[in-house]
């Protein structure tokens, strides 16, 4: 079986990381979206809340397949979870040519610790390359309109933590 490791804070998940998860889930026979506390980041949402919210918002908004994917929380090396669930990529998301320094020096870092462990850089369509967790919670803490960020249920959880 060919697993792949989407890891991420998802605070919260976007349209961005949605069309991600759906490009992986074909190419892979399952994907593991991941998401963990960055102590570098502040966290709107708790890591129970964002994966309540990832999981609302692949399988109940858009009915996504549950046997491909696998949602789970993790406190480890992203290494380290791969060799765990068996997973030979870890997929990374790509919005713009800024994001690619930091991408490409995570991806060489875990090349070093462990050879055998892939990185595969996925681009969101062209219409969600601009969307950032940041931006829509910056959006909707000063009541804009988020609806064409994130999932029905996303926007829901947001509108009930502002």
């Amino acid at each position: 079986m060919n697993i792949a490791i989407y890891p991420g804070t998802f605070d919260p998940i976007t349209f961005g990381h949605i069309d991600v998860i759906k490009k992986s889930v074909n190419i892979f026979d399952r994907v593991i979206v991941a998401t963990t506390d960055n102590i570098n980041k502040n966290y709107h949402f708790s890591i129970d809340e964002r994966l309540k919210i990832i999981h609302s918002s692949l399988f109940s908004d858009l009915k996504l397949n549950k046997k491909k994917i696998k949602i789970i929380s993790f406190e480890d090396l992203t290494i380290n979870l791969c060799k765990k669930y068996k997973a030979s990529t870890i997929i990374r998301g790509l919005r713009a040519v800024s994001d690619f320094e930091y991408e490409f020096q995570l991806a060489g870092m875990n090349k070093k610790l462990d050879s055998k462990i892939e990185t595969m850089f996925l681009m969101s369509d062209i219409e969600n390359q601009i969307i950032s967790s940041k931006f829509v919670k910056e959006i909707a803490n000063l009541g804009g309109n988020i609806n064409r960020f994130v999932t029905k249920s996303t926007v829901k959880m947001i509108k009930n933590k502002f």
